[in-house]
């Protein structure tokens, strides 16, 4: 896709600032986040997200996703910690992009965010976790164990069942460093007893596929 001109850029962001209608302010948002990979849409799109609207708020993550790896400085910086939509939805973008700069941020909300959608998807952002480009990225993978440990023992079923998906994720990338895997494999045996009929079920269902 061509780099629009600076005047059509221009042009939408004044059609953002100016939509008094739900309808006005989805076209603003779909047609900025084609743009998502251009570096001061971003700044935009992450504004969007605070703004009570879910589905311009799925729209802005499209883009943002789009931008990958350039969106995460700017989601970082601008977290907001009074918006908790905002936060949230910022939290999702986060742990698809799967960069470890993140990494404080998904723990975080995998050990403590009030809601229980936003605890997966930063359980699932652990498990997916892109560690390319990390100098010595043993530390860090030893605290996402820790953390995935810390969790896997909470009282949500549901969160368990996250927990499981992380490990699989994990040891699908191939990248658990060898000194972890015995006790990646310890804590997938241990949710085979969970006292959760399903959560047994999804630790075998993973244990089989490793062992595929």
């Amino acid at each position: 896709m061509d780099v629009p001109e600076p005047e059509s850029l221009e042009q939408l962001k004044q059609r953002l600032n100016r939509a008094a209608e739900p309808g006005e302010l989805l076209a603003a948002v779909q047609e900025l986040s084609a743009y998502g990979d251009q570096p001061e849409v971003i700044p935009l799109l992450i504004g969007v997200l605070g703004y009570n609207n879910p589905r311009v708020a799925q729209v802005a993550m499209g883009g943002l996703l789009r931008a990958g790896r350039r969106a995460v400085p700017e989601l970082l910086q601008r977290l907001d910690g009074y918006n908790y939509g905002a936060r949230a939805y910022a939290i999702r973008v986060l742990a698809q992009i799967g960069d470890p700069r993140a990494l404080a941020v998904l723990e975080e909300a995998a050990r403590a965010d009030f809601a229980p959608s936003v605890r997966r998807a930063a359980l699932r952002g652990l498990g997916s976790m892109v560690w390319d480009g990390l100098p010595q990225p043993e530390a860090a993978q030893t605290q996402v164990m820790q953390t995935l440990e810390a969790v896997s023992r909470d009282g949500d079923w549901g969160i368990r069942y996250a927990v499981i998906v992380a490990l699989e994720l994990w040891w699908q990338a191939g990248n658990v460093p060898a000194p972890l895997r015995p006790r990646l494999d310890a804590l997938l045996q241990h949710f085979t007893q969970d006292s959760d009929p399903v959560v047994q079920a999804r630790a075998q269902f993973s244990l089989h596929r490793r062992d595929k």
